[in-house]
């Protein structure tokens, strides 16, 4: 019993100055950014490490990273009973004392709205206005793998079963809203699908021809934007200049390469104000905003076959850094033995 709350109390010991020294890190990694400390954020700290310590390793795991210990320092029970043998917890004995009090909480909070309930009918209330039952629509309840590291214990299938029936039955009450904060924290948000997925309703202009406008077309440095109207004749205008008098050869084929890949070519015309970057990046700008456009002319199996074909997916490449000690990204000095 001794050697156990000894390796308790040297666990809390251990996260207590990972935490000092995570925050310190934090601190020093802010002032040498020139950041406030205290809008310092975890996105902010893996930033600022990627610049301060570039690593040409391709593998994530091989790189220089900093988190809170909390991320990657696995949980572990703290002490469960005193030196006398005295458990803190009152559901000890059960052997699972953190699940079954997450039950009896659940149970909890379905007499507390019951009582809530009640006493709104009592008041000669109607169903419509006493009922403001929680919309959980768009995300979906904690594996069991995760459950298991909430709360920091293993669990049956049946038991893990009995407690999705039990809160289902809190989520489903009239007035589940009342218990938003308890529900939510036993749920995940599904993977959502990005904004630029929802296709736009063309427009009409003066002359009767619909439009699309796609806005801030992005490729490394160059931003853009992109109009399609239609019916058109396959006239292409970039920057107030035809498309002939416009790049090279290849950056030509890049911008007219999804209105061949969907045989609009000549059924459409193209309007493109570019800025910034070079030639290339002006070029793949343009390209995915005429994709992007072209999804509302177009039925959805050719819209899945240009997803497919990687016209909708935006290129977030970036020239690597120059590396201090380096010639250029990646390039080494010579080494000379001599």
């Amino acid at each position: 019993m001794k050697a156990y709350l000894e390796r308790a109390k040297e666990y809390e010991s251990c996260m207590i100055t990972a935490r000092l020294e995570y925050k310190l890190g934090k601190r020093h990694l802010a002032n040498m950014m020139g950041e406030d400390v205290e809008s310092f954020s975890q996105q902010d700290v893996d930033q600022a490490v990627q610049y301060l310590f570039p690593s040409g390793l391709y593998d994530p795991a091989a790189r220089p990273t900093m988190k809170h210990p909390e991320e990657f320092i696995p949980k572990t029970k703290g002490a469960e009973f005193d030196q006398t043998g005295r458990p803190f917890h009152p559901l000890f004995f059960t052997g699972r004392p953190n699940f079954f009090q997450l039950l009896y909480d659940v149970v909890e909070n379905i007499n507390i709205l019951n009582v809530l309930e009640d006493s709104a009918r009592i008041k000669n209330r109607t169903n419509e206005s006493i009922i403001q039952q929680l919309d959980l629509t768009g995300s979906e309840w904690l594996p069991k793998e995760i459950l298991e590291k909430k709360i920091v214990e293993s669990i049956s299938n049946i038991e893990y079963d009995n407690f999705i029936d039990a809160i289902n039955r809190l989520a489903q009450h009239p007035l589940s809203k009342k218990a938003k904060s308890f529900i939510l924290e036993y749920r995940k948000p599904l993977i959502s699908k990005q904004n630029n997925d929802a296709i736009p309703e063309p427009q009409h202009d003066t002359n009767g021809l619909q439009y699309v406008t796609i806005y801030e077309c992005l490729r490394k440095t160059a931003r853009g934007d992109v109009t399609i109207k239609y019916p058109g004749n396959g006239t292409v205008i970039i920057n107030d200049q035809d498309l002939r008098s416009v790049g090279s050869t290849q950056q030509r084929d890049q911008i007219l390469f999804p209105l061949l890949f969907t045989n609009m070519i000549d059924k459409v015309d193209v309007c493109a104000k570019v800025s910034g970057g070079g030639p290339s990046s002006r070029a793949g700008a343009v390209r995915w905003g005429i994709a992007m456009a072209l999804r509302s002319f177009v039925d959805k199996d050719l819209i899945s076959h240009m997803r497919i074909a990687g016209l909708l997916s935006r290129d977030y490449r970036r020239r690597e850094r120059k590396k201090p000690g380096q010639a250029g990204a990646r390039r080494k000095y010579t080494w000379k033995k001599r």
